[in-house]
């Protein structure tokens, strides 16, 4: 195989300069660039986010995601003092919470946070994982009651490669506007871009409908197999909305904004579940059934996402794109600009 075969992880690496990676997010919002990419004559358009509308289809139905992201980062002591970190991944059951922990722990290890929170690990996993359950002075909780004290005593999970602490910009910068149903350790990151004005403006034109899909932390895992589908999935919790539903099994060509909707709507049209589990992975030997356009942002080197756009475009016009973007400054991940492939 060469460094050219699509399936060879080394074949998605490239090289990106610190100073593109983007640590605060654009204000307004929709001021961030847009790199348009034509796939039919393979042209590159540079522009604005608000100008959005002015490139897509005529007739084109959108598909956002309407997950909300919850302050999945908790700062707390052992029982001995020892300081621990613990980001939320996603809830196994009503009770039972898989989180990643900074610092040492083992079964049975008592966790105190602000807000008489705790947490009592009661599983480790091979994976760097641990299940535990929360308490509240002493009772056992539901997820469901987890989620309004996390917003006292939680903090935004902003992805590690940012390397600073969350604030209150980011309260309100790291989320969408439409975003209404809680669950997501990490934003839809397209959706970003949307300010009210600019949403409304576009779904006054267009048919939308929204899918709901909990972002997890294997979001930014990064592909460690040699063989791309050699790669473990990440299954994260998802639904289709009636209105989706009607959306994806009618004629209309559909545009997918983010990677997240794409996943939920393949899945779908793969398995014909309308919720549970998706773990789908799309890459250039598995490319997408349904969605005709997608909306993305600029992905991490060697990701699942990275891979996920090269399903549209093939590895080397990922690679031609990417260097564009690179030569033209563009501001990479979460909080960084966007990308239109139609």
């Amino acid at each position: 195989m060469t460094k050219t075969d699509p399936l060879l992880t080394s074949s998605y690496h490239y090289e990106l300069p610190d100073e593109l990676i983007a640590t605060h997010p654009v204000y307004p919002r929709d001021h961030a660039r847009l790199l348009v990419y034509n796939r039919h004559d393979k042209t590159i358009t540079h522009a604005r986010f608000d100008a959005l509308e002015s490139f897509l289809p005529e007739k084109c139905a959108i598909i956002f995601n309407d997950t909300k992201v919850i302050k999945a980062r908790l700062y707390g002591k052992k029982e001995s003092g020892g300081a621990v970190e613990l980001l939320i991944n996603r809830p196994r059951d009503a009770y039972l919470i898989t989180v990643y922990i900074k610092g040492r722990v083992k079964e049975g290890t008592l966790l105190h946070f602000d807000g008489d929170l705790s947490a009592r690990v009661v599983a480790l996993h091979e994976d760097g994982s641990r299940d535990v359950n929360f308490y509240l002075r002493g009772t056992l909780i539901r997820f469901e009651e987890l989620l309004p004290i996390l917003e006292h005593v939680g903090h935004i999970p902003l992805p590690p490669y940012l390397g600073r602490e969350d604030n209150s910009e980011d309260e309100r910068e790291y989320q969408s506007v439409f975003a209404a149903h809680e669950g997501a350790v990490a934003a839809p990151t397209a959706s970003l871009h949307f300010t009210d004005e600019l949403f409304d403006a576009i779904c006054s034109k267009h048919p939308h409908a929204f899918v709901t899909l909990h972002v997890g932390s294997g979001t930014f895992k990064p592909v460690e197999a040699e063989i791309i589908t050699d790669h473990p999935m990440h299954s994260e919790y998802f639904d289709v909305s009636s209105a989706a539903l009607e959306l994806i099994r009618s004629e209309l060509p559909l545009l997918s904004i983010g990677t997240t909707s794409t996943r939920t709507v393949e899945y779908h049209v793969r398995s014909h579940d309308v919720r549970g589990e998706a773990n789908l992975f799309l890459h250039p030997n598995n490319p997408p059934k349904r969605i005709n356009h997608l909306l993305t942002n600029f992905h991490l080197p060697q990701s699942t996402l990275l891979m996920l756009v090269a399903s549209f475009v093939g590895l080397e016009e990922t690679h031609r794109i990417y260097q564009e973007a690179i030569d033209q400054k563009y501001r990479f991940f979460s909080y960084g600009d966007a990308m239109l492939i139609l």
